[in-house]
């Protein structure tokens, strides 16, 4: 339990220590859509956060000189198709393949079977009510039922079909609200699955979906709405209408906290799940004691390989446009991933081993992957460059230096790369998002262009704040949920269960036939 305390605690200082330096200036005040990047106004692409659109209903009416509504694009409307496809393939097969070929062979079809079942569980569960939490109007930190069942987004009247329409970050743009829908569902459901990393190969199945249950309704979903969440810039006119709108925003939209694609949403709240369930469940037998190395290597590069590729889908795609901004989260998103790859292996070839490692590069590329998220459709083409090189060496010695410090069996490193590399992007967005630094800066949506007051010490400030908000939140629902689910049903298998390996124990086949 002091260990858990204690991780929270540096988690904190992690998240605030950086904005610390500057609490004698103000922090920044919301602008126009605070959480959207600099944008030409010519262009109908204004360059926006990850997935933070509401789709509560359809966006505010088209400019006067419009009379009728907006409709949507059919390349934004394909695109956006795509971009859910290749996060899909980030989850299945991607993310099963990179833990599939961590853990022992034993185990090999129990985290598969972990992160499919989960992958379906949640998408359910985000039609049935989770869409409608996450991404309606209720209050500051989580949405209403005005979507119960996507409930309103097809209708028929006067015997003609009528689909809703989910804002962008572009006046007068919208795309199909269902595709908003199911983009956001492969969200939510790859972050539930990416926290069985941490506790593999020791767990109960039936505890693991109890879990997922309880965590993603009450972490995830009011996370993502507090960062995600606003009704969309339509109804922005003037600094009145800026206000009423903002107002109906997240809490942390409303702040102006910068997250393109879930860095605190995705990376920083699975991550810490994570580690608190290594530690409430214990220590897999054998630990520190036992060769424990991971059986297929192969498995997991094709993995990681399937994951960056997946990810353009995931960056890329929370632009919610086929535009310019789209483009820059996908360049961002290849170069810092490369760049995080070869810091990673510079510090293992530098490291008391003196041997770069297949297992090395591969973590490095999720590492990048992981850093960047928050800031792909902020930051410049150097700040990309210089996040990932950070992300390389800060997250390989998350996985060897501060794991020992923390004494926690994590099995597939899930904080330290996603915890720590989620904490590391939250924060630099919020330097490296500035012009002067080659960033995209914050687009004013009453002055319909970038906001030429950018303040990074505020900047930071707003950022440390999401950081810390996620630690906590997700840290106490998951510690509730964790003893829930021991009380409930149990947690950890047997130990002969352990032992024999999951895969036969407990759903009664095996990955290889020898």
């Amino acid at each position: 339990m002091k260990k858990l305390l204690a991780i929270l605690t540096l988690l904190g200082t992690l998240g605030l220590g950086a904005p610390s330096i500057a609490q004698d200036k103000a922090a920044a005040p919301a602008p126009a859509a605070t959480a959207a990047p600099a944008a030409e106004a010519p262009k109908a692409d204004a360059p926006a956060p990850a997935g933070a659109a509401a789709a509560a209903t359809a966006p505010a009416a088209a400019p006067a000189a419009t009379a009728t509504p907006p409709s949507p694009n059919k390349g934004d409307n394909a695109w956006m198709m795509v971009a859910t496809l290749l996060v899909i393939m980030m989850a299945i097969p991607g993310l099963a393949l990179f833990y599939g070929g961590l853990v022992r062979s034993k185990n090999m079809l129990s985290i598969l079977m972990q992160v499919l079942v989960i992958f379906s569980l949640i998408l359910v569960l985000w039609t049935v009510y989770g869409y409608s939490l996450a991404f309606t109007e209720g209050n500051a930190l989580v949405g209403g039922f005005d979507r119960l069942l996507l409930k309103g987004i097809f209708s028929i009247k006067d015997g003609a079909g009528s689909f809703a329409t989910a804002a962008t970050f572009s006046k007068g743009v919208v795309i199909p609200e269902y595709l908003f829908v199911v983009f956001q569902a492969t969200f939510a459901a790859i972050t539930v699955a990416l926290i069985v990393g941490a506790f593999a190969e020791r767990a109960r199945f039936s505890a693991v979906l109890l879990f997922a249950v309880l965590w993603f309704t009450f972490a995830y979903l009011p996370i993502a709405h507090m960062v995600w969440f606003w009704p969309g810039p339509d109804g922005i006119k003037d600094a009145a209408t800026l206000a009423t709108e903002t107002a109906k925003g997240g809490w942390l939209w409303q702040k102006g906290a910068l997250d393109f694609a879930g860095g605190t949403v995705v990376h920083i709240n699975a991550g810490v799940a994570g580690i608190v369930g290594a530690y409430v469940i214990g220590k897999r037998i054998g630990y520190g004691r036992e060769a424990m190395a991971p059986h297929n290597l192969t498995f997991t590069m094709v993995g990681a390989s399937l994951l960056w590729v997946g990810w353009f889908g995931f960056n890329a795609g929370s632009a919610l446009e086929a535009g310019d901004t789209a483009a820059l989260a996908f360049i961002n998103t290849l170069i810092a991933t490369a760049a995080a790859v070869l810091a990673w292996v510079v510090g293992e070839w530098m490291g008391k081993e003196g041997k770069p490692s297949m297992l090395g590069a591969a973590s490095g590329a999720v590492a990048g992957l992981v850093a960047i998220t928050p800031a792909c459709g902020f930051v410049g083409i150097g700040g990309a460059l210089i996040l990932g090189a950070l992300a390389g060496f800060v997250c390989l010695w998350g996985v060897n230096g501060l794991k020992r410090m923390l004494g926690a069996d994590d099995a597939l490193d899930v904080f330290g790369v996603h915890a720590v590399g989620g904490i590391l992007g939250a924060m630099m967005t919020g330097v490296l998002a500035a012009p002067s630094l080659g960033g995209q800066g914050i687009y004013d949506y009453v002055a319909n262009k970038v906001s030429p007051d950018y303040d990074i010490a505020g900047q930071l400030m707003i950022q440390g704040t999401g950081v810390l908000t996620t630690v906590v939140w997700s840290g106490v629902v998951a510690f509730v949920a964790y003893k829930i689910v021991d009380m409930v049903i149990g947690l950890r298998v047997t130990e002969e269960e352990e032992r024999e390996g999951l895969d036969i124990s407990s759903h009664g086949e095996s990955a290889y036939r020898m």
